[in-house]
């Protein structure tokens, strides 16, 4: 008998707290495997944080933004090229709720699709296998699963210091409800959200400082990269102040003043927090299951996902890193293989990140800087947009894809790229890498022409080219 084949003792085989990428995804796989289950999420809330409030609408934010400033087309058509000369809220709100509607109506139906009810209410446990579903003027009910996957994500950190009033001083759920697109605006924090907000709003015209209490932003990323986008950034009239910190915010009549604990004093129409994210553990009251949680709301979990209680399952940001939408939704669906033992393979070791900052990074594998400081060698192969024709007719003068290649075996150890469509362009290396492939085939191949994919050859000519002078020394 499998294991969540239960019978009558349990309401569920299956029941998900959270219905973003990780809940969805563990839900319908749970379902095909022929479980019943059921999917907990507050109402207005369907698609989580991912579509309602953060990934989904910020992307969506960023489209109407390029579209309607005519950021993309400057190369071509001069630096005062706008499409919309006043961008208001509206019209950037308009495309994003049109977005996210289309995409509720979707998980909607998948849900239905593949039988798993909807509870709406908030979840709470009130033992092992028991949620109390809160349901508003409804009252409380009690559901009950022989296994648990908790997906209930997290919200923006709101530091205790600072004041929050959703119009002057907001955190990055509070960008999509300001009313008018701020004349200058002071972005706390160089992480993944900071940067693309600041990118954004620069390009809306907003007078943007970022202030980053580390010595570099996205210190992750290759750092080539960063250099690039934070020339980009300038360019774009972004400050940046890094190894400061925001001490306290004054609240004025007509906006905030940052106070930073170096005496600098920095006024804006705006100041939007992105102090990371805090997990929903602390709603959930674990201590009647037999859990606990970190002090940033995270569940300590195994590599099948399982928390210390072996029913129980945790996916998503609520685990902590990588935290992003397209891990969460793998988690969720290994996860619920597991629960349902039933087997599934791993999750595979290298996953590309992307940042959809203006222009964007995405990349896949080691950074120049690990290999270096791991002792392993390699070749740099770079290919630039404005070598390539298609670069040359969107306008992009400024992407580059660098290949870093193993001298040794020929394999790749990271893909970094950054500009137009950079985020698509990393599943190319991603494939590569993923099938152990070697830079010859990306030599040897042939891509469309005009293309960006076509940068890869370009670099991978790059790469063996270097190689062969070395190689021809040693002759």
């Amino acid at each position: 008998m499998n294991t969540c084949e239960t019978g009558g003792m349990y309401d569920f085989d299956v029941l998900v707290l959270g219905s973003g990428p990780g809940g969805q995804k563990a839900a319908i796989a749970a379902a095909k495997l022929d479980r019943r289950v059921a999917l907990v999420e507050r109402r207005h809330m369907i698609g989580g944080v991912c579509i309602n409030t953060g990934t989904i609408p910020s992307k969506t934010l960023r489209e109407a933004v390029l579209y309607l400033t005519g950021l993309s087309q400057r190369e071509m058509y001069g630096q005062s090229y706008r499409l919309k000369d006043d961008i208001t809220v509206g019209d950037l709100a308009a495309r994003t709720q049109h977005v996210i509607g289309r995409e509720v109506d979707v998980i909607r139906s998948q849900l239905v699709r593949n039988r798993v009810q909807l509870i709406t209410g908030t979840g709470r446990f009130h033992d092992p296998h028991t949620i109390v579903v809160a349901q508003g003027e409804g009252g409380d009910h009690k559901v009950s699963a022989e296994k648990i996957i908790v997906a209930a994500g997290t919200r923006p950190a709101r530091p205790g210091s600072v004041d929050f009033d959703d119009r002057t001083i907001i955190d990055s759920d509070g960008i999509l409800r300001l009313d008018h697109v701020p004349r200058s605006m002071v972005v706390v924090g160089a992480g993944v959200i900071g940067i693309e907000y600041a990118s954004m709003f620069a390009a809306l015209g907003t007078k943007v400082t970022v202030v980053e209490r580390r010595e570099r932003m996205l210190e992750f990323c290759d750092l080539e990269v960063v250099e690039a986008l934070k020339y980009h950034l300038r360019d774009l009239q972004v400050t940046f102040r890094f190894n400061e910190t925001v001490a306290s915010v004054e609240r004025h009549p007509r906006g905030a003043l940052a106070l930073l604990e170096s005496g600098k004093q920095i006024a804006a129409d705006t100041v939007m927090y992105s102090a990371g994210r805090q997990g929903m553990a602390d709603h959930l009251e674990l201590e009647n299951a037999g859990l606990t949680c970190d002090d940033r709301g995270r569940i300590p979990v195994d590599e099948n996902f399982r928390t210390a209680a072996p029913h129980i399952y945790a996916v998503g940001d609520i685990i902590g890193f990588p935290a992003l939408a397209s891990t969460s939704m793998e988690q969720g669906r290994l996860a619920a293989h597991h629960a349902c033992g039933e087997p599934a393979h791993e999750v595979q070791a290298i996953h590309p990140i992307g940042i959809y900052s203006i222009p964007e990074i995405s990349f896949v594998g080691r950074t120049e800087d690990e290999l270096t400081a791991d002792r392993v060698p390699f070749e740099v192969g770079l290919a630039r947009y404005r070598e390539l024709a298609r670069g040359q007719i969107i306008g992009d003068s400024y992407g580059m894809l660098k290949l870093l290649v193993s001298p040794t075996d020929r394999t790749l150890l990271g893909v970094h790229i950054f500009g137009t469509n950079a985020t698509e362009l990393v599943h190319i290396g991603q494939t590569v890498m993923g099938c152990g492939g070697t830079v010859d085939y990306l030599v040897d191949a042939v891509f469309n022409y005009p293309t960006l994919a076509e940068s890869y050859k370009v670099a991978a000519l790059d790469a063996t080219n270097k190689m062969r002078s070395v190689a021809r020394l040693r002759d």
